[in-house]
């Protein structure tokens, strides 16, 4: 069953009244964290890419450990790629997707 776009606007405006109600303040992570609009979406390209690292990993039944080890690295360091840990570059992300075989036009899709 799917919501109205209604609906789930009603469900957004009364989850952030009862937050406000007891002292939290609403707003974006944009606002929270006083990002840029290209702060922003440079995050969420980041976080489009360690999700589509894991979900690729996944699907070929590979560990961590694993890929690890195709891409000369640590689990615990393809476990913060998979988390979107900021210490970790694009670079890294784009090179392990593609050590799991996927393609440029995977990769945009990911990011898309």
């Amino acid at each position: 069953m799917q919501m109205s776009e209604e609906a789930i606007n009603k469900m957004d405006k009364k989850k952030k009244k009862a937050l406000e109600s007891k002292g939290y303040k609403t707003g974006s992570a944009e606002d929270f964290l006083g990002l840029s609009k290209g702060g922003s979406e440079f995050i969420e390209l980041k976080l489009s890419l360690s999700q589509a690292l894991a979900k690729q990993r996944k699907q070929k039944k590979i560990t961590q450990i694993q890929l690890a080890e195709m891409i000369k690295s640590s689990q615990s360091r393809v476990a913060k790629m998979e988390k979107g840990d900021p210490s970790v570059s694009l670079d890294l992300l784009v090179k392990s997707l593609l050590a799991l075989g996927a393609t440029q036009k995977s990769i945009a899709e990911a990011i898309g």
